[in-house]
């Protein structure tokens, strides 16, 4: 919890040093209250005692309590203020954290773990926050104060007091120790919920197709009986704190008045001034014990809060705290154009040490294809993915324009890229948003936009929508269908104006018709770009000047189609299960 408070900003730690102040003001017209009603009760009981002093005292206990609520109102805003603005620097630093996250960082949190962390536990730590500053410094300072106020008046009533006290204490630290690690377990049972509600959300249509609904009811309500479970047992304990404490306020405050009683009653009768002396500072003792008391009920108010929040907490440090394995290098420039080149590249993900390609060898020149086929599993995406950065290779060399690819700033990199991923994504907003997102050194013009649709044939759908570059795109995509969302995709890779187009399997969803168009318009009017392209159909790569054939991660062939389908056996395989001799021309 305090590595996280390290973070706060200048301003926000001014507005809580401010709040701070405030509060010690606060308990200093509080803790006036009972010297007052002290004054009060001997100028009561004293005969003869002038009603203008009575009444200054009251206005005097009266300036008190409007004091305190106003450094209590002004504090509460302070303290709203600062919490907010800290659950804002820290949301902020979350998000950006999780932007710059690689595939193997994302692999250690699962998506609804870090949208529960962005969510939730930031607003745990804001709710402690906006009450600890209030709470954590008066609750404390004002139990100090008030027994350093009553520790000479009667040690009998001293001891009483601290003995509540303990007992109080000792119920807290038996309950933290308790609950604590369920607490833990509940964010986590948090995060599994999200995760099945997210999965029954994404995938309803595969539910409804297989009658699936009463599974996923039972998979749901066992998470969810879980959690009701583990947080029914931690609301019982702390339950149990509150109105302990009303019970343990309650009862002192009946000991200090019944011994007090009998302490003023061995005084004797008369020495009326010593006794009324005696009976003040008995309504003092009680007033300050009770302070005591209530200071333990507001810490309680903290301890409920607190075991939530410092897992929280814990779990946000982890993802600022995890280390980010790619790392850009410093150069922009390159001393060619258009080049990818592959030396000796073998690779294994960081959870496995069996490598998923090894040997990697091969070189595209600037307006060149070069196309990637093989069996499922055989690592055609891993490939270009090493290509994009998505990882570092394990062993080997990756190069983009002659440079090794660690070499070049991100943004560097990304703007000689264009990738189009397996899954098409699109984002909410409307075409003109997703086909000139992101930063490139492209002008993000309606113009660069229409001719990337055009090329991309997805002009002749997006002409037909409502509003054409305004139509908008629902989150997902939900609203386009698979082949649309593709082309869009398409688009957006194209409007960069990339030296370097990958193509991950993007042709897939889409028709033969389509495909042969798109083909077409790329080597036509996009002749000077180099195109990698990953694919399973031969008809789709045909025509690429080179040829990588994948099994099992090796490279089993490289060539162009009509050298493969004489000297690679996998290549012949796979060709012929598509099109028949003639069609290959065999």
């Amino acid at each position: 919890m305090f590595e996280l408070l390290k973070k706060m900003k200048r301003k926000e730690w001014l507005t809580a040093g401010l709040c701070a102040i405030l509060v010690l003001g606060q308990i200093y017209f509080d803790l006036r209250l009972p010297d007052y009603m002290s004054d009060l009760t001997v100028l009561i009981k004293t005969p003869g005692s002038a009603m203008s002093d009575i009444w200054q005292t009251g206005l005097e206990m009266l300036g008190c309590t409007l004091a305190s609520a106003l450094l209590a109102v002004i504090c509460g805003y302070l303290a709203a203020q600062t919490a907010a603005g800290f659950s804002y620097t820290i949301r902020e630093k979350v998000f950006n954290q999780v932007a710059d996250f690689g595939q193997y960082e994302m692999q250690q949190f699962s998506v609804p773990s870090l949208i529960n962390r962005t969510t939730n536990d930031i607003t745990q730590i804001q709710m402690l926050v906006a009450m600890g500053l209030q709470i954590m410094i008066k609750s404390p300072i004002m139990a100090i104060w008030a027994v350093i106020k009553i520790i000479n008046k009667s040690w009998t009533l001293s001891v009483i007091t601290a003995g509540f006290v303990v007992a109080l204490l000792a119920m807290m630290a038996i309950v933290i120790a308790v609950i604590v690690p369920r607490v833990r377990r509940v964010q986590k049972l948090t995060d599994n919920i999200n995760r099945v509600s997210r999965e029954n959300l994404t995938g309803i249509n595969v539910v409804h197709a297989y009658n699936a609904e009463k599974y996923q009811a039972e998979k749901f309500e066992q998470a969810n009986d879980e959690l009701m479970r583990t947080q029914l047992f931690n609301q019982h304990g702390f339950a149990m704190l509150m109105p302990a404490v009303s019970f343990a306020m309650n009862t002192l405050a009946l000991t200090v008045y019944w011994v007090g009683a009998s302490i003023v009653e061995k005084v004797a009768l008369t020495d009326v001034a010593a006794r009324i002396a005696t009976f003040g500072d008995i309504m003092v003792f009680g007033t300050y014990a009770t302070y005591v008391i209530m200071s333990i009920m507001m810490m309680v108010m903290i301890v409920m809060f607190f075991p939530s929040a410092q897992v929280s907490a814990g779990r946000i440090n982890e993802v600022l705290n995890a280390k980010i394995t790619l790392r850009e290098g410093k150069s922009d420039n390159a001393p060619e154009v258009g080049t990818v080149e592959f030396k000796d590249v073998s690779f294994h993900y960081p959870t496995s040490d069996k490598d998923v390609l090894e040997n990697i060898s091969f070189k595209v020149n600037k307006g060149e294809t070069i196309a990637f086929i093989g069996a499922t599993g055989s690592g055609k995406t891993t490939l270009i993915s090493l290509a994009a950065r998505f990882y570092d290779t394990t062993s080997g060399t990756v190069l983009i324009d002659g440079k090794d690819i660690k070499e070049y700033t991100f943004d560097a990199l990304y703007d000689r890229i264009g990738y189009v991923t397996q899954k098409a994504v699109l984002f909410a907003g409307d075409i003109r948003d997703n086909v000139l997102f992101g930063e490139s050194a492209a002008v993000p013009t309606d113009e660069n936009a229409q001719k990337a649709l055009e090329l991309a044939q997805a002009s002749e759908f997006v002409e037909k929508l409502p509003g054409k570059l305004d139509a908008p795109i629902s989150q997902g995509g939900s609203n386009v269908s698979g082949g649309q969302k593709q082309r869009l995709a398409i688009a957006r890779a194209l409007a960069r104006n990339p030296e370097i187009l990958i193509f991950d399997d993007s042709f897939s969803a889409l028709d033969y018709k389509t495909d042969a168009a798109l083909r077409k318009g790329l080597a036509e009017k996009l002749g000077g770009v180099t195109c990698m392209i990953v694919a399973q159909r031969i008809g789709t790569i045909r025509n690429a000047d080179k040829i990588v054939v994948l099994d099992e991660g090796k490279a089993v062939g490289i060539g162009t189609h009509e050298e493969l389908i004489k000297n690679c056996a996998v290549y012949r395989e796979i060709a012929m299960s598509q099109l028949s001799a003639e069609e290959l021309g065999a």
